[in-house]
């Protein structure tokens, strides 16, 4: 029997957390100049999936896009995929409660991270000046969904 002292009530464990994909693209300079001076109608967009690998390890996908939607020409475009592998602990046998793990408590986790990553992404592609001021409240996401 294994015995191990457990700080938190959680019930899965972090095995790995990389970077699966990311992308900056802006076309050309005219492109990085109308950004630059519109950046402000761009929106953080999240976006999760995963999928089961094995005996309870299941990946995890958060995906971060920054992007403006209404723009029709001059765009640029950031994404981040950022995957999380995660072992579910034996006692977990609830689809609602696999659901709150994948859904809110590891993008909770992992997003502080994510957020440094990506925002090291934006920084270096020209955007010193971004700040994404909405922090991604997972917890409301989450029973939004529910309802």
């Amino acid at each position: 029997m294994k015995t191990e002292t457990k700080t938190t009530n959680k019930k899965y464990k972090i095995l790995a957390e990389f970077v699966k994909d990311m992308s900056s693209e802006t076309p050309d300079i005219e492109t990085f100049i109308f950004v630059r001076e519109n950046i402000n109608k761009y929106h953080l967009n999240i976006d999760l999936n995963s999928k089961p690998i094995k005996n309870k390890i299941i990946e995890v996908n958060t995906i971060l896009k920054f992007e403006d939607k209404n723009l029709e020409n001059k765009r640029s475009h950031f994404e981040i995929t950022y995957t999380t592998v995660i072992k579910i602990e034996d006692d977990v046998n609830e689809k609602k409660e696999l659901e709150k793990i994948i859904l809110c408590d590891v993008p909770k986790t992992i997003y502080p991270n994510l957020e440094k990553i990506f925002i090291s992404l934006l920084t270096t592609s020209g955007l010193p000046e971004i700040k994404l001021e909405k922090k991604i409240d997972f917890e409301k996401l989450y029973n939004e969904r529910l309802n």
